[in-house]
This record gives C-alpha cells, sequence and structure tokens, in this order.
C-alpha cells in the first residue's frame, strides 16, 4: 500500500485515495497561456527561418555551433552575467540584510529609489550613465575644471566596467525584495536559540539563517543571471561594438544580415542554456525549500541603537544611494540644462532651463507617428495594469501547482518550462508573434492586447518566483486544523492562503508593473507606431538629430522616473499595513 501512495505522490496524477489530483488542473491556464502565446510564435518562426536555408537545417546548426565566432559570444555572455551576478549579491545581500532585520527612517522611501532602476529602458539608462561619467558627463566636466585638464580622465563608456556597473544597478532591486521580504519573516529566535547553544555568530548564520534563506536567494540569483545572460540594450548601447551577447548576435544576425537561420540557432541556443539553468534551480529549490514558521515584520525588525549598527547602515545606505540614485539625478539634472556651441564646435551647456519639458509637445520634425507623451505614459499605464492582471492570473494558479506538486516528477518537468520565457530573445519572440499571430481567430497585430500578452510573457516567470516561497513556507498544520473544522478548500484558500501571501501577491504586483512599463525589445517590434508606450517615445526622440530631441528625451526620461518613484512610493505606503503581513 505505501509503495502504491509512493509512486502516486511520484507520478503526480493522483493523490493518496487513489484518484486523479484535481490539482493538477492548475496546470491548465500557465500552459495553455504558454502553448498559445510563446511556443506557437517560436515555432512559426523557428520553421520559417530553416526553411530559408538553402543547405537544409542541420548543417547550418551545426556550422553554427561550431564557429570560433558563437564560442566567443557565449563565453562572453555567462562570463559578464556570472561576474554581474556575483556584485549584485554582494551588494544586494548587505542591503536585503538591513531592509529585512531593521526599521529605520526613509527605508519606505529608499526601498522605492531602489526599484526605480529596473522599470527604466535600456536607453534611458544609457542616457543617464553617459550624462553622469560620459565623456561630457557631469563627473567629468567637474574634474575638468577643478584639474584643468584637456580632456576627460575618467573613461566609462565602451568599456566592460560600464556593462557591469549597469546590470547591477539595474539588478539590485530584485535581491533588496526577494531576499529582504522573505528574511523580514525569518524568526529571529532561531538564531539566537543556536547562540545559546553555544554557537558564534558566524555558525548560526551558516547552519541556521543561511540554509532557510538559501530558496530565496537562489531565486533571486537565478533571476538576476538571466537578466544579465540576455542582455541587450546594456551592451549594445553603453558596452560598444567590442562587446556581443547572444542576444546582441541574434539581433545583428536578424536585422542586420537578414541571417535568419543563424540567428534562429542562436535562439535555441539561449533557450537551451536557460532550460538547463532553471532546471538545475528547481532542483536544487525542491531541496531547499521546507515550510518554516514565519513571524510579522514589525516583530522581527529591530532599531538601530548601537553606533556601530548605525555606522554600518550609514555606509550601506550611502552605497546604494551612489550607485542607485546619482545616475537618475544626473538625467534628471540633464532634463534641465540645454546644450550650446562652443566657439571651437563643442557642445557644453547653456545654464538651466525649462524648455526641454515645454517643448514635450512640439514635432520637430513633423513626423506623421508622432503621439503626445501625455498620450505615451497613458498607453503605458494602460498596457501595464492589463499585464499585472494577466500575471497573476497565469503566475497565481503556476506557483500553487509548483508548491502542491513540487515533489512530483511532472512538476519537475514543468518547472523549467515557465521561466523560458525570461531566456528568449525579445527579437525572435516579436518576430514570432508578427508571424504566427496573423490569422482569425488569432489575428492580433492590430489588437492593443497583444502588448500585453508579450509583457505577461516575461513578467509571469517573477510572479511565479514571488509567490511560491511564501506558499511553500506555509505551516501544513494550519491547513490541516481548518479542514479538521469543518473549512472547505475553497474556505482553506480564502481565509488561510491568500492572507499569508497577500505580501508576496504585493511584490508580484510590483514586479510586474515595473517590468510592462520598461519592456523595450519586443514591444519596439510590436508596437503600433500610433500608440507608442513611454520607451518607445524615448527611443524615437534620442534616435533622432537636434538638441530639441535630445532634451525632449532627458525630459520624457525624468516624467517617467518621477512617475514610477511616486507609483512605487505609494506602494511601500501600502506595505505598512496589516495586509498581507505573516
Amino acid at each position: 500500500m505505501s509503495l502504491e501512495r509512493g509512486e502516486s505522490h511520484r507520478l503526480g496524477v493522483r493523490n493518496r485515495s487513489g484518484r486523479f489530483d484535481p490539482g493538477l488542473l492548475l496546470w491548465i491556464l500557465p500552459l495553455g497561456f504558454l502553448a498559445l502565446f510563446f511556443f506557437y510564435p517560436l515555432t512559426r518562426i523557428f520553421l520559417l527561418s530553416f526553411q530559408r536555408s538553402q543547405v537544409g537545417v542541420l548543417l547550418p546548426i551545426w556550422e553554427t555551433l561550431r564557429s570560433s565566432e558563437t564560442l566567443r559570444v557565449l563565453g562572453f555572455t555567462i562570463g559578464q552575467a556570472a561576474i554581474s551576478t556575483l556584485l549584485t549579491l554582494l551588494i544586494g545581500l548587505p542591503g536585503a540584510y538591513l531592509f529585512g532585520r531593521y526599521e529605520f527612517r526613509g527605508k519606505a522611501t529608499l526601498r522605492a529609489l531602489s526599484g526605480i532602476p529596473f522599470v527604466l529602458p535600456t536607453v534611458v539608462v544609457a542616457a543617464a550613465f553617459t550624462a553622469l561619467l560620459g565623456p561630457r558627463g557631469w563627473i567629468n566636466l567637474g574634474l575638468i575644471r577643478l584639474l584643468g585638464l584637456s580632456g576627460p580622465p575618467i573613461t566609462f563608456i565602451n568599456t566592460l566596467t560600464s556593462i557591469l556597473v549597469a546590470h547591477v544597478f539595474y539588478n539590485t532591486t530584485i535581491v533588496l525584495r526577494m531576499v529582504g521580504d522573505f528574511w523580514s519573516h525569518l524568526d529571529p529566535d532561531m538564531e539566537a536559540a543556536a547562540r545559546t547553544l553555544g554557537a558564534n555568530r558566524y555558525q548560526a548564520w551558516t547552519a541556521v539563517t543561511l540554509p532557510l534563506l538559501s530558496p530565496a536567494i537562489l531565486a533571486a540569483a537565478l533571476l538576476v543571471f538571466l537578466f544579465d545572460f540576455t542582455s541587450f540594450g546594456v551592451i549594445l548601447l553603453l558596452g560598444g561594438p567590442h562587446f556581443a551577447t547572444l542576444e546582441v548576435e541574434i539581433y545583428y544576425q536578424t536585422v542586420s544580415l537578414f541571417n535568419l537561420p543563424t540567428a534562429a540557432v542562436l535562439s535555441l541556443l539561449q533557450l537551451a542554456c536557460t532550460l538547463i539553468l532553471t532546471a538545475i534551480y528547481t532542483r536544487m529549490s525542491n531541496r531547499l525549500s521546507r515550510p518554516i514558521t514565519l513571524r510579522r515584520a514589525r516583530l522581527t525588525q529591530g532599531r538601530l541603537n548601537t553606533w556601530k549598527r548605525r555606522l554600518g547602515a550609514g555606509i550601506l545606505i550611502l552605497v546604494l544611494l551612489t550607485l542607485l540614485v546619482s545616475p537618475l539625478a544626473a538625467l534628471g539634472l540633464r532634463s534641465f540644462t540645454r546644450y550650446g556651441g562652443a566657439p571651437r564646435g563643442e557642445q557644453v551647456t547653456q545654464g538651466w532651463t525649462l524648455a526641454n519639458y515645454q517643448q514635450l509637445a512640439q514635432n520637430p520634425q513633423s513626423s506623421i507617428f508622432y503621439a503626445p507623451p501625455a498620450a505615451a505614459i497613458r498607453n503605458s499605464l494602460i498596457y501595464a495594469l492589463t499585464t499585472v492582471i494577466l500575471s497573476l492570473l497565469i503566475g497565481a494558479p503556476a506557483a500553487w501547482a509548483l508548491v502542491r506538486n513540487g515533489r512530483s516528477r511532472l512538476t519537475r518537468w514543468l518547472d523549467p518550462l515557465l521561466m523560458l520565457p525570461l531566456g528568449t530573445s525579445a527579437v525572435t519572440l516579436g518576430l514570432g508573434f508578427i508571424v504566427a499571430l496573423d490569422r482569425p481567430p488569432l489575428d492580433l497585430r492590430a489588437s492593443p492586447l497583444l502588448l500585453p500578452v508579450a509583457h505577461t510573457l516575461v513578467a509571469f516567470p517573477f510572479v511565479v518566483r514571488s509567490l511560491a516561497p511564501a506558499l511553500a513556507s506555509i505551516q501544513p498544520d494550519l491547513r490541516q486544523a481548518a479542514s479538521v473544522l469543518g473549512a472547505t478548500p475553497r474556505q482553506v484558500l480564502r481565509f488561510i492562503d491568500l492572507p499569508l501571501v497577500g505580501r508576496a501577491l504585493l511584490v508580484a504586483a510590483v514586479f510586474a508593473f515595473t517590468i510592462s512599463v520598461g519592456e523595450f525589445g519586443a514591444t519596439a517590434l510590436i508596437a503600433r507606431p500610433e500608440n507608442p508606450t513611454v520607451p518607445i517615445a524615448i527611443f524615437r526622440s534620442l534616435s533622432q538629430p537636434g538638441a530639441i530631441n535630445f532634451g525632449q528625451a532627458m525630459a520624457l526620461s525624468t516624467i517617467l522616473m518621477a512617475v514610477t518613484a511616486a507609483g512605487m512610493l505609494s506602494i511601500e505606503r501600502l506595505r505598512l499595513a496589516e495586509v498581507g503581513e505573516f
């Protein structure tokens, strides 16, 4: 009898009574969405790509995979992603400890500021770092005037350093939020008990706290690595022509050379790497995840009541502000300046002005596709809210299914599939949408729903990874006690599970919203010209010559930062309420 139960549990298709497990129905919506809007478009574009090959299918695959150029690009892609991830953890984990274990003045504001970089399009981030550390950036200009130099002393743009710094700038908030939120609910009495039994601070950390934090750290590291692994805009705009990731090479082969067979092979290689990474992560997280006792954050967080704690916190806050805020401040200041020509033809600033904002309603090039910035902001907000709804509707059942059937063979196979959209080329996926979704009843090329669908593909894995640790940490005794007292499964879900994961739901919604607002890769291919998003409007202004266009881009980027900061600060204020607290 126990063997039968073991086999049923291992296969994940029957419950203890031997009947079909209704929990498997949770997979219908997530898998249906992936099949229709991910695998189908990718299959169509891959088939079309290989059909264009005049030497068959296998030869382009073999030639591309054995190419020294492919190996070089793959090596650089993995190397820069690994270094970026380690640097992000190096900065993010101390910040997560500060946010998770201590309450201090300005904490909500700092959390909100840390989330702004994640939403910004790469074109804006490139402009921000150029405004700060570029040849005519604020720091170089200041050093030139201070030291009387003839040229900029700091070379930042088009270097590996710029790539690594930009990736840390982007992704630190992932570690702060995912690890910090989970850390804030760990019972400090467990570590105190280890200290009482004779363990020193290091032993208590490695034997008690670190194993409990491992699922959250692994999840955050995986997401950071995947974003760095598929990096496109940062490499292209800040790294320059000397650096290329798989994503950049796919774009070059598709757009510049129109070599679809090679681009398809590189896309498949990127997908394979993503699948391997997520499979390893799933196997490790299943071993490490376990139900634990969680407490309210207000009961676990202390005060910075000693000078050592205040000094350490002050240094850490200064580092975070320097990394995360200084590029944003440089960009904001640049939006209030105007360039003018110097006698020797150099471009210098001509003082402070509001002209960039006053000219937002102007159409300098008289483009027929011009859309007012207010319309672009409205479009981005509508798409983002729709993405949040779709992501929660699809991601929540998937997260629940992962936790409910986490040890089954079926779940171990399905879990990595949920992460594949994060490792897919935005260029390939955008072309797949254009090719596949062109006939009724799926003729969505002119539909406003196409963009939220594309954004949801990227956002809902974040929802799953934000909700799964919280769901896995719920004590089974709570559900069993509710069932013994007569609660139906629906009542257990409503009165036990949902209140305990409310905070994680809010974090998941934040991720979905910010990803949608800042998404640029796929949006650039499938967005309608007359209905641009804010990133598209900024890119249009930056790609056109002239001081007016550049000023408009800086002004619109600053508006995007302000709207994002206001929204994330409001969310932080909501987090102070009891809703969603463990």
